[in-house]
C-alpha cells in the first residue's frame, strides 16, 4: 500500500509538471504567433534590404504594397504618387538655407524606383513596451493636452503656437540635437503639431524629430510623423508601424537616424519641414527639405477635413518622476532659451498656410511652457533671414527644478 501510494503521489507529481511545462508552452507558443503575425503586418515583402551600421535593416518594399493600405479606409484608395501644388510663400526676404542631412542609411545604399524604405521591425522592438498593442502609439502618461495643458499627466511642453484661425498647413526649420533622456520609455522631441477638435474628436497631423529608446532602442535623434483622429486613443501611430500614412518618397526612411547633428558653441543643423493641405484630394503632403516624403489621406480624418484651428511648433518631453524626482531628460540642446544661438535649441521661419494656400507669417502668437525652472521658451531676435522664431529648451532637473 505504501508503494503504491508513494507512486501514485510521484504520478500526480509528474503530470502535474507535464500540465504546467504544456501549459506554459501553449502560453509561450500563443505569445509567439501574435509576435509573428504582427511582424508580419508589419515588414512587407522587399525587392532589397539594406544594413546600415546604426543597426537598421531597411526594406525596400514596393510602393503599392506598403502597410497604409492595410487601412479599412484605404482598401479602395487611389494612390496619389505627387501633390496638385507646393504653397508659395509670400514673403520677400530670403530664407537661410537649411544644410542637408542625411539619415545614417543612406551610406549604406538606396532604394529602387517604384519602392518605399521602411526600417525592419524586430521582435525586440515588440517585447520593449508594456503592452505590444501600444507598440509605435503614445503611450498612455504622454498622450498630449486636449482643450488644456495639463502637466500632471508627465508631458513638458517649451512651444509657441497659432489659433483662433483656419489653417490649411506650415513650414518650419527645427534644429536638430540628439538630448540625453534619462530612462528608456520617457522621450525627447521638436515638431509641429497641425491640430483640430478636442478630446476623444482630437485630429492631429505631426511631424519632427525625437530621441525615444523604447521604441527606437538606441539614443540617436531619428525624424517621425504621427496622427490619430480620436485624442490617441484608439487610432495613430508613429511612422509606419500602423496603417495610415502613405510613403512616395524612395529616399527617406521615417523612423530612421539621422548622421549629424548640433554642437554647443558649434555647427548648427536644422531640418525644414512643411505640411499642406491639398485642396483637391482632401490629402494632407509631406516634404522635409526639398524631398517629397508622402502624404496623410483625407480619409483618416474628421474635423482636420475643414482645416486645422490651431498650429504649434517646439518641444516635449515625458517626465515619469524616476525616484519620486523630476526627470533629467534634455528639451533640445538642454539648455535654457536665454542662452541664445549655438547654446540653445532655436524654431525658425514659422509659416502657415491660409484660406489661399499661400505661405504667410502667422499673427497672434502664444508662448508656454509649464514649468519654466525646467524647460523655457524665448522669443528671438537673430534678423529678418530668421522670420518669426523662437529659442527653447532646458536640462529637466535642477536646483530650480527638483
Amino acid at each position: 500500500m505504501m508503494r503504491m501510494a508513494s507512486f501514485t503521489v510521484a504520478l500526480m507529481v509528474i503530470v502535474a509538471t507535464i500540465a504546467i511545462r504544456v501549459d506554459g508552452h501553449e502560453f509561450s507558443h500563443h505569445q509567439e504567433v501574435k509576435i509573428l503575425r504582427h511582424l508580419k503586418r508589419l515588414n512587407k515583402p522587399a525587392v532589397k534590404s539594406i544594413k546600415s551600421e546604426d543597426g537598421d535593416v531597411i526594406d525596400c518594399v514596393p510602393i503599392t504594397n506598403q502597410p497604409a493600405f492595410d487601412h479599412p479606409l484605404l482598401k479602395h484608395h487611389t494612390m496619389q504618387m505627387r501633390p496638385s501644388f507646393i504653397p508659395e510663400s509670400d514673403s520677400t526676404y530670403i530664407n537661410e538655407e537649411t544644410k542637408t542631412i542625411n539619415q545614417v542609411w543612406h551610406k549604406a545604399g538606396e532604394c529602387p524606383d517604384n519602392t518605399v524604405p521602411i526600417r525592419r521591425t524586430k521582435k525586440e522592438d515588440l517585447l520593449r513596451p508594456k503592452s505590444m498593442k501600444r507598440f509605435g502609439r503614445k503611450p498612455h502618461h504622454s498622450i498630449p493636452r486636449t482643450t488644456t495643458f495639463d502637466p500632471t499627466k508627465g508631458h513638458q511642453y517649451a512651444i509657441m503656437g497659432a489659433r483662433n484661425g483656419k489653417f490649411y498647413g506650415t513650414e518650419v526649420v527645427i534644429n536638430l540635437w540628439k538630448p540625453y533622456v534619462q530612462v528608456p520609455d520617457e522621450f525627447s522631441l521638436a515638431q509641429t503639431w497641425i491640430v483640430s477638435g478636442s478630446g476623444s474628436s482630437l485630429n492631429t497631423i505631426e511631424a519632427g524629430w525625437q530621441v525615444y529608446p523604447e521604441l527606437y532602442d538606441d539614443n540617436r535623434p531619428r525624424f517621425f510623423v504621427y496622427w490619430t483622429r480620436d485624442g490617441y486613443r484608439r487610432t495613430g501611430c508613429y511612422n509606419l508601424l500602423c496603417s495610415g500614412f502613405v510613403q512616395t518618397s524612395n529616399r527617406y526612411s521615417v523612423g530612421g537616424a539621422y548622421n549629424i547633428v548640433s554642437r554647443y558653441g558649434g555647427t548648427q543643423y536644422d531640418i525644414s519641414i512643411l505640411i499642406w493641405k491639398d485642396r483637391k484630394t482632401g490629402n494632407w503632403w509631406l516634404r522635409v527639405g526639398k524631398d517629397i516624403i508622402g502624404y496623410w489621406p483625407g480619409k483618416l480624418f474628421t474635423s482636420l477635413g475643414n482645416g486645422a484651428t490651431r498650429v504649434e511648433w517646439g518641444g516635449e518631453i515625458v517626465n515619469l518622476k524616476t525616484g519620486g524626482k523630476h526627470t533629467s531628460t534634455d528639451m533640445g540642446s538642454g539648455h535654457f532659451a536665454y542662452e541664445g544661438y549655438k547654446k540653445a535649441s532655436y524654431v525658425r521661419n514659422l509659416k502657415i498656410v491660409d484660406g489661399t494656400n499661400t505661405l504667410r507669417e502667422p499673427k497672434s502668437l502664444y508662448y508656454f511652457a509649464d514649468k519654466h525652472n525646467c524647460y523655457n521658451v524665448k522669443t528671438g531676435n537673430a534678423g529678418t533671414s530668421w522670420g518669426i522664431h523662437f529659442f527653447y529648451g532646458g536640462p529637466g532637473r535642477n536646483v530650480k527644478c527638483p
